[in-house]
């Protein structure tokens, strides 16, 4: 007669505290990184269309309809070429204080490329001149 020996089962186990300490540190990686990513946003200065009041306004840009510019220094309202748009707005920005503010009065139809194309201005001259000028674009209160 033969006797069949049972072996003692070996328990299988895994151990998950490894497994838990990877998912912590991709965790912790994934929130530091994603700090670093900032979408290109261009930030806005709008005016509440229920407040009267009004950022101080040093110089003005027009854009009308037919994507025409105009610049407006104090009474003065000189018609530029888009080609010449730039080197006018540092032109401009560089005989102001250091924290003036560019107002954008663009009609409604303006692309925001357009728009976008000053606001490029402004910050070129701050960083020629080491400025703080602001670009506002100016909205038409709701009546």
């Amino acid at each position: 007669m033969s006797i069949i020996k049972v072996r003692p089962k070996t328990k299988v186990e895994m151990n998950l505290s490894t497994q838990a300490d990877l998912v912590f540190l991709l965790l912790i990686f994934f929130m530091i990184t994603s700090t670093f990513v900032s979408p290109n946003a261009i930030k806005l200065l709008l005016p509440q269309s229920s407040s009267k009041t009004m950022a101080k306004q040093n110089f003005e840009v027009y854009i009308d309809e037919n994507k025409e510019y105009a610049i407006k220094q104090g009474k003065d309202l000189m018609s530029v070429e888009e080609s010449l748009l730039e080197s006018a707005i540092v032109e401009n920005l560089s005989l102001l204080d250091d924290d003036a503010t560019v107002v954008i009065r663009a009609d409604q139809s303006v692309p925001v490329q357009n728009i976008v194309y000053v606001i490029d201005a402004v910050n070129k001259a701050n960083d020629l001149y080491g400025k703080k000028c602001k670009a506002i674009l100016a909205t038409q209160a709701k009546p």
